[in-house]
């Protein structure tokens, strides 16, 4: 009697016409695998459209994250909702995205002045542009996990820099997510699209994790 009415309870929970646990009811897209495994792809495909002009790396995967969050919580995941998104945090998003790449600049540059061996003290400095540049990456990406239309990128940057010095497992988590982007597209350069979608969603449920932990 008990395996009934647990599987007429499962059945009831995907149809939608029965009571659900808080965690299924929390993220009703989860349990669509292959829709979400196609979600992934396409948020690929979002941000590496919205990438093209490089400045907008940070507000692309702000973007990104928010569109994999929407499918999951089942709010609705139309390309009119990521438009919109695009629209509301491109102007600061840009300014955001021109101090990261200036930034970057800099520390690759350093790399290759150390690589050239024309820079003295060559192996330290070099392994701090190393720490700093990875330093970089992650704040980018706890960002990107903080911005939302209402709140504004002064508030995400802020946000971004609490979540670096108190979450460092977070923190590590992303980062092996952004070299794993680097990996793969290294391999075979068509792999950004899903290795990008991928950071999305890691980048979204690492989110999802340091707002439990503060909660």
């Amino acid at each position: 009697m008990t395996i009934v009415s647990t599987r007429r309870a499962k059945a009831q929970a995907a149809s939608g016409s029965g009571p659900t646990s808080s965690e299924a009811g929390a993220w009703p897209g989860a349990k669509q695998r292959f829709a979400l495994f196609g979600e992934v792809l396409l948020t690929g495909i979002i941000v590496v459209l919205v990438s093209i002009p490089i400045v907008t790396i940070p507000l692309a995967l702000a973007v990104g994250k928010r569109h994999l969050m929407r499918f999951l919580r089942a709010e609705g995941s139309q390309l009119a909702l990521v438009a919109g998104d695009v629209r509301e945090g491109f102007i600061g998003g840009v300014g955001i995205g021109c101090a990261w790449l200036a930034a970057t600049g800099i520390l690759l540059m350093d790399l290759l002045l150390v690589a050239s061996g024309a820079l003295p003290g060559g192996v330290a400095v070099g392994a701090l542009a190393v720490v700093l540049l990875a330093a970089l990456t992650v704040l980018t990406l706890w960002v990107a996990a903080s911005w939302t239309p209402a709140s504004g990128w002064r508030a995400a940057v802020r946000t971004g820099f609490a979540s670096l010095r108190t979450d460092p497992i977070g923190s590590v988590y992303l980062l092996v997510g952004a070299g794993l982007v680097v990996l793969f597209t290294w391999m075979l350069p068509p792999l950004i699209i899903p290795a990008l979608g991928c950071v999305c969603f890691a980048v979204a449920a690492i989110a999802v994790r340091h707002a439990a932990r503060r909660a």
